[in-house]
């Protein structure tokens, strides 16, 4: 076999499906709400890559020096010879873990973007002529098959994304991954923390506008794919703490009365002024809550670790 091997597991036409499903299920809701995957075109990467270089953004430095210190020990407790990558992306802070790892054979990077596969996968095998690299096109929150790979597998979901699933969501998450591992399997999860409100907020409301540009841009998404006629600019972002469920609420709010029409699913959608479309829901967690959720799922919570600021978490938890 090829050292990069890519399989589709998601159908063609799957992404504009969803699309339609989630844009006709959240403007119809009441509160009106979208998923926060629709923020990821093209346009939607560059601002995102732009906002994790931002002062006011922490979580991907944090994630990024816990990686670049704790490798190794990430390594040595795992004994992975396969390392999965739930959401890999670019794969670019995964290096620290495939450069630690001394038995790895196999690494599985996941996505729903073949052209984001193929270029990491390209790049990883350059540079790593002994890895094998077995790519999967497919959407990591439906079941997955995964190749035949050596064990013990390593899954790693970091970015603190499971923070933008809702309780019940996690849950079900949780429990999928579960069902992919074996006894001496593990997870390695990156969760953002509980930390001071205003730190909370100005990551998501940074002073550049960066974040509001970023928010308004799944309207712009919507625009494209759908024929719908949003004007982002008569949307405001606001960004807040929800101190019970301790998460983050991303919205964009109407700046005035107005009627969007998006042909593509024969909709029309009525904002009130102030009215308010929820974007995203990005969960803050505790040591004891993710030891608890890991644990409802089957996986025992092994090893924390966190940056020098206790901002983020990376845990492992393994099957027994």
């Amino acid at each position: 076999m090829s050292p990069l091997h890519i399989t589709r597991t998601l159908p063609e036409d799957a992404t504009e499906a969803a699309l339609r499903a989630d844009v006709l299920s959240g403007l119809t809701t009441v509160p009106k709400r979208l998923p926060p995957k629709w923020f990821y075109d093209a346009r939607g990467s560059e601002l995102f890559e732009r906002i994790t270089e931002l002062p006011e953004y922490y979580p991907t430095r944090a994630e990024r020096e816990i990686l670049a210190t704790r490798s190794g020990e990430i390594a040595a407790a795992s004994g992975a010879r396969t390392l999965v990558e739930l959401g890999s992306g670019s794969s670019e802070k995964t290096r620290h873990l495939i450069d630690a790892l001394p038995a790895l054979a196999a690494y599985v990077p996941v996505d729903v973007s073949e052209s984001a596969l193929t270029r990491a996968g390209r790049a990883l095998v350059e540079e790593r002529p002994g890895l094998r690299v077995h790519a999967l096109i497919a959407d990591f929150t439906a079941p997955l098959t995964l190749p035949a790979t050596p064990g013990p597998r390593l899954v790693a979901f970091l970015g603190g994304t499971i923070g933008n699933l809702l309780p019940a969501e996690r849950a079900r998450f949780l429990a999928s991954v579960r069902a992919l591992l074996a006894p001496g399997d593990g997870l390695l999860l990156g969760t953002d923390l509980v930390k001071d409100e205003r730190v909370l907020v100005r990551a998501y409301d940074d002073a550049a506008g960066v974040t509001a540009a970023f928010n308004r841009n799944v309207l712009a998404v919507i625009n494209r794919e759908l024929g719908a006629d949003f004007d982002p600019e008569a949307f405001e972002h606001v960004a807040l703490w929800d101190a019970g469920r301790e998460w983050i609420e991303m919205r964009l709010r109407s700046r005035t009365a107005q009627s969007v029409k998006v042909p593509a699913l024969n909709l029309a959608v009525d904002f009130a002024a102030g009215e308010e479309l929820r974007t995203e829901v990005s969960a803050k967690f505790r040591q004891e809550g993710v030891t608890a959720e890991l644990a409802a799922a089957g996986l025992e919570l092994t090893h924390w670790w966190t940056d020098a600021q206790g901002r983020f978490a990376l845990s492992l938890s393994v099957v027994r």
